[in-house]
């Protein structure tokens, strides 16, 4: 019994081998494509097995269901869903330039709606994968390998002869990187492709005399066209992306702006998340000029259309839905592809390289393939040719030998042994042969007929066919500019037959400018109730709604629609909305929370104190927390810029218990959980920045916290309820700031 041997090592390093391992077999094999042929893994084993099963563009649909669980079960053996994904993305017009699978049934919809499911939906190869991608599988131009369990083999590129990773682009999450490359336009592609074939020293900036920029399946427009050349360069960067808008007008003065193409971005789902984005604007009141949205899409295209008001400054709303929706939107390039075995990062010049050595490697294989059959075809001919020179020796030779192998072995080396002549002379001659094993072959499984005057010129003239392909093939594979111009014509006749107008515009337009309409100035009120709820009404309103809307609102603040809102909450925050994001209309309008309006969040911290910016200007705002910290802070110290800034500073674990203005008030009382009581000067409270923690009010028990803190005016009256019974507040000894208090019991 063979014994056990323990190998002992590190932990992190059996970790960190095993990671990497694992994140190079998905880098590799599962989500990066070769920059040969633009295919990750999943895409050329399904376009592979469709070939194998003669799924042909001029042949029946097959259910994909056949096509995927063939292709899982002989060269892909992950999930199934992965493949049928594969196949559906590669069947999609609107994701890919130059669809490569033809389906049958619903493959999805650019508004998102996913494909029918695999046992429904039917799919073929497009004719041009058959003869672009697929076609000199049979000449033995690229390497196969084992299948994952050594029972089929599969090639490990396939055969591509234009640069698919550029036309139809890709994109891929891997460990620690990402692939995003846009589609391209076949036409342009080519054309940059010859264009470097003649001249090898042409920069990126010359290639991009020919490829203008990204072509995307959805069209629309690029705006960036100047940063366009160093993302070429570079291989990554950010595209930005508009969708195209054209603008109508109806007999009645009414203006609509239709949407025809959408930035590439925003298929799928973000469709309907473009239709939600202008519903909010208009709830909002950004803008009042959209009347109504309608998505008319249908199989004949985009059409979202926006219904508009008359005299609508149409540039200045096309600036707000650029800046507010994925109307605009940026696609982000990053050109990772396996090159050599390993990730790389290809600029536009490197890709085109890649493809050119792929396609002379290609080249050379399929010549060499194709010469060594004609090779064979001349051997064979000049056999046949000499053949019918000596036809009545051979019959001879056929008709005395006692089996194939002695009449063969005669033809190939003049073994006349055991086979019967007519004469001395016609043995001596058979003694001379010397066909070729091939040759001899041929001789004996040639017909009679072929002997007919006419067959014998057929041969003589495909023999000089031969000969002329011999030529022209040993040409292509000694001369680079034969080879050159093989490659061109192919990529010529691909153009001709494939190639489509541009879709995508590509231009330079500034960013977009909204200008946001000033608000006519007029008095409002915000109501807000105790569970975060606010909306505004007009001063009218409230006066007539008076006693309900105190009833119904925890805050009532009269205020300026140009002012702001300002939210003191228990963690010391402050949080600033304007007056106008918050829905304005009549009393009995919904309301909406704060947290929708705002960085509050009401889950987090609790609101304090509510007022408006304008009201604590010229004010003192007192500041009273749990510990016991006091200081007074100039409201004008609030006025600021940004929607969430710190109101004042905090110690570890204390939080506000009260804000208030202190302008009409001289005293202070503050009161704790376990009944004491302390009444002092509000000028013994210094004032403060809002930076600051402040000073000590009451020095606390243990265990004790400030409950509440009340401004008093001393010549008015206070009463609050303590133990069920009214203590009137004015009757507390007045003391200094920072003492122990009283314990009342009343």
């Amino acid at each position: 019994m063979m014994q056990e041997q323990i190998i002992r090592t590190d932990y992190a390093e059996v970790m960190q081998k095993s990671y990497v391992d694992y994140a190079m077999s998905v880098i590799i094999s599962r989500a990066l494509p070769d920059i040969r042929d633009g295919l990750k893994p999943v895409q050329r084993r399904t376009l592979y097995d469709m070939y194998e099963l003669a799924i042909r563009y001029d042949k029946p649909y097959r259910k994909c269901a056949r096509i995927v669980g063939d292709t899982m079960g002989k060269y892909h053996p992950h999930g199934d869903s992965s493949i049928y994904d594969a196949l559906v993305v590669m069947a999609q017009d609107f994701k890919k330039g130059m669809p490569l699978v033809d389906g049958h049934g619903n493959f999805g919809s650019i508004e998102g709606d996913g494909a029918a499911a695999m046992r429904y939906t039917e799919a073929r190869l497009q004719k041009v994968t058959q003869e672009v991608f697929l076609a000199d599988l049979d000449k033995d131009v690229v390497d196969f390998m084992p299948n994952f369990d050594e029972t089929e083999k599969e090639p490990t590129v396939l055969p591509v002869r234009l640069p698919n990773f550029l036309v139809n682009g890709s994109d891929g999450i891997a460990v620690g990187m990402v692939t995003s490359t846009p589609p391209h336009n076949l036409g342009e592609v080519i054309d940059a492709v010859k264009a470097y074939m003649k001249n090898d020293k042409l920069t990126t900036a010359d290639l991009m005399q020919y490829i203008q920029g990204p072509d995307f399946p959805t069209g629309g427009i690029v705006t960036n066209k100047d940063e366009l050349l160093n993302i070429y360069e570079t291989g990554s960067g950010k595209i930005k992306l508009r969708g195209r808008v054209e603008v109508e007008q109806d007999k009645g003065g009414k203006l609509r702006l239709v949407i025809t193409e959408i930035p590439y971005t925003m298929i799928g789902a973000n469709i309907g998340k473009f239709l939600n984005d202008v519903y909010a604007l208009v709830e909002s009141k950004k803008t009042t000029d959209i009347i109504d949205i309608s998505n008319q899409s249908s199989k004949e295209g985009i059409r979202i259309v926006l219904e508009l008001k008359k005299q609508t400054d149409v540039d200045n709303l096309l600036a707000l839905l650029y800046k507010k929706t994925r109307l605009e939107d940026t696609f982000s390039v990053n050109m990772l592809a396996i090159a050599d075995g390993r990730p790389e990062t290809l600029g536009l010049k490197n890709i085109i390289e890649y493809f050119l050595d792929f396609q002379y490697d290609l080249t050379t294989r399929k010549y060499q393939k194709l010469l060594a059959k004609e090779l064979e075809k001349q051997e064979i001919q000049e056999g046949l040719m000499r053949a019918t020179d000596i036809i009545d020796l051979i019959i001879e030779i056929l008709r005395g030998s006692k089996n194939i192998k002695q009449a063969k072995a005669c033809l190939m080396t003049g073994t006349t042994e055991g086979i019967r002549f007519k004469s001395n002379a016609s043995e001596r001659a058979a003694s001379a042969l010397d066909f070729t094993e091939r040759q001899a072959t041929a001789i004996l499984e040639m017909r009679l007929y072929k002997l007919i005057g006419l067959e014998m010129d057929a041969l003589l003239k495909d023999h000089d066919a031969t000969l002329k392909n011999i030529a022209s093939y040993k040409d292509i594979l000694e001369n680079h500019k034969s080879m050159s111009r093989v490659i061109s014509h192919d990529l010529d006749m691909i153009k001709k037959t494939y190639a489509t107008p541009r879709k995508t515009s590509i231009e330079n337009v500034g960013a977009a400018v909204y200008e946001e309409k000033k608000a006519e100035a007029m008095e409002v009120v915000a109501l807000i109730d105790r569970f975060g709820y606010a909306k505004t009404i007009d001063k009218a309103t409230f006066e007539r709604n008076k006693e309900a809307a105190l009833s119904e609102s925890k805050y009532v603040i009269s205020c300026m629609n140009t002012d702001k809102a300002c939210i003191f909450t228990d963690t010391g925050r402050l949080h600033l909305i304007k007056i106008t994001d918050i829905p304005f209309g009549r009393f009995r309008d919904k309301s909406i929370p704060l947290d929708n309006l705002g960085n509050y969040d009401s889950s987090g911290e609790n609101i304090i104190h509510i007022c408006s910016l304008a009201s604590i200007q010229d004010s003192m705002m007192l500041f009273a927390t749990r510990t016991g910290m006091l200081k007074l802070v100039k409201g004008s110290e609030f006025d600021v810029s940004k929607r969430t800034v710190a109101a004042t500073k905090l110690a570890d674990g204390d939080s506000i218990i009260a804000i208030c203005t202190a302008d009409n008030f001289n005293q202070l009382v503050l009161q704790t959980e376990n009944g004491y009581f302390i009444r002092f000067p509000m000028m013994n409270i210094p004032e403060m920045k809002k930076t600051a923690i402040g000073v000590r009010g009451i020095s606390l028990g243990s265990g004790d916290s400030v409950k509440a803190a009340y401004p008093l005016d001393s010549s008015q009256e206070c009463t609050i309820i303590h133990n069920e019974k009214e203590l009137l507040l004015n009757k507390l000894k007045l003391v200094n700031r920072g003492g122990k208090g009283t314990k009342v019991r009343v």
